[in-house]
């Protein structure tokens, strides 16, 4: 049996190794004639707070305004990267844990491909902070592929 990628998601930070990654998208798109799907995901992790109870204050922006200027950022990286796509591309910006908004994302649409880019970081950034794209590759319910930098170099452990 051929392989067929009709439904491929390309997560996005907006970052430059995410447009990198977008090219790789691009290719396998255009070859399988697939529907691409991008999505950006504000991070919940990110709304901290000064104490718990009533006295709590979020320190930063309200989750409202940092949705609204995600959807500006998509859709202007939209106009920038995804215009020449045939079909257009679906688009969509939701709020949560990434690697979790992405698998569910995946399973909603029936994806049967996830292009993403990965940073790369070494063992003890790895460590703090963990990693969207090795959480995505170790529970998505599909193929996956990572791309790397063109700038990372391999230095063995």
């Amino acid at each position: 049996m051929a392989m067929q990628f009709k439904n491929v998601l390309f997560p996005t930070d907006f970052s430059a190794l995410s447009v990198h990654a977008l090219t790789h998208a691009a290719s396998l798109v255009e070859t399988f004639e697939s529907q691409l799907h991008c999505i950006y995901v504000v991070d919940d992790a990110n709304f901290y707070w000064t104490a718990f109870g009533p006295e709590a204050v979020p320190l930063g922006p309200p989750v409202d305004e940092l949705v609204t200027q995600a959807r500006l950022r998509m859709e202007r990286f939209a106009g920038e990267h995804l215009r020449a796509f045939q079909p257009p591309p679906v688009t969509d910006v939701r709020v949560g844990r990434p690697f979790a908004e992405i698998i569910a994302y995946a399973r909603e649409k029936q994806v049967d491909l996830i292009v993403m880019g990965t940073h790369g970081r070494g063992a003890i950034a790895h460590a703090l902070l963990g990693s969207t794209t090795e959480k995505v590759v170790r529970k998505a319910p599909c193929a996956v592929l990572t791309v790397r930098s063109p700038d990372h170099q391999f230095s063995p452990p």
